[in-house]
């Protein structure tokens, strides 16, 4: 048994139990987590997949792909054509959010291919971004997303599928140099191994280690924002003006309602602790009325 399939089986052993989906996109990492968990036999598993219509007939050409293969493995596959244009904004983003919200009403845990590598290159791009701290975090491998592949790299991938004889799919995308993580994966990280072969390890211990400590800040942010907190107005949240939030507490704040983060800057993030009234990314608000501010949409 191969690198990657000892870690699919560990993983699905302490935290797969029950029906499951797998996200395939019909690339390696993808294909090679669905057939590691089909032979290892978590599940029954549903392969799940979004065809965002965005690449003409290669993103068709992936569509099949995965019908075929998941007919082959003798699983049930859902698919899902969901285009985010219409929706505006960050084409990348809007996607990301329409996969995942079609992939959990599926039913069951939901389970990923992301990789050692993707693990480093994210770390990186929000270090880029000045994300701070909250950054190194990186990508949880338990949560409502499972990631079991997150202590495999990308070369292991590629050795399993070519061990199995598994063909798979190519996204031209992933080299387009216009988005910063394709020019992270083709350009920073080769040269960051020319001083550490093992960086993408290295990272991946760091954003494990940032995760340890920052889980136990949180339970010390949350009881701070629930202080500040006051009864919604719909989906509008209401904050005592009494006093500015740390910034941690507003972190917390967005990524309990689910607002879009990619395009917030440190600066956002110091007005918003210091409960600054005005526009913020992706149409939130903040205005302050008498000893309370309101922070939403379209205010």
């Amino acid at each position: 048994m191969g690198k990657l399939a000892e870690a699919v089986r560990d993983f699905a052993a302490a935290h797969l139990s029950g029906p499951g989906v797998v996200a395939v996109s019909g690339g390696p990492d993808s294909v090679a987590l669905l057939c590691a968990l089909h032979e290892v036999g978590a599940g029954p598993l549903t392969v799940g997949h979004v065809n965002h219509r965005l690449r003409g007939e290669a993103s068709d050409g992936d569509e099949a792909f995965v019908r075929a293969l998941a007919d082959r493995v003798g699983l049930r596959c859902e698919v899902a054509h969901l285009d985010p244009r219409p929706l505006g904004g960050n084409k990348q983003a809007a996607a990301r959010k329409l996969r995942y919200d079609f992939l959990h009403t599926l039913g069951g845990w939901l389970a990923t291919g992301h990789t050692l590598d993707d693990q480093a290159e994210t770390v990186l791009h929000h270090l880029i971004r000045g994300t701070g701290l909250e950054g190194l975090r990186g990508i949880a491998a338990v949560g409502p997303v499972m990631r079991p592949l997150l202590t495999v790299g990308r070369a292991d991938v590629l050795a399993d599928l070519a061990g199995r004889g598994q063909s798979c799919r190519t996204d031209a995308s992933n080299a387009d140099p216009g988005y910063t993580r394709n020019r992270i994966r083709a350009e920073l990280m080769p040269m960051l191994r020319t001083f550490n072969p093992r960086v993408a390890e290295a990272v991946s211990r760091l954003a494990e280690q940032a995760a340890e400590v920052l889980d136990g800040r949180d339970d010390r942010v949350a009881a701070e924002l629930a202080a500040a907190e006051r009864p919604r107005a719909g989906e509008v949240v209401v904050l005592s003006a009494d006093q500015p939030l740390s910034r941690d507490a507003v972190r917390l704040l967005w990524r309990r309602e689910g607002w879009p983060t990619d395009r917030m800057t440190h600066a956002h993030w110091r007005r918003l602790a210091a409960l600054t009234a005005g526009d913020y990314p992706h149409g939130i608000g903040l205005r302050r009325v008498g000893r309370v501010a309101q922070i939403g949409r379209g205010l």
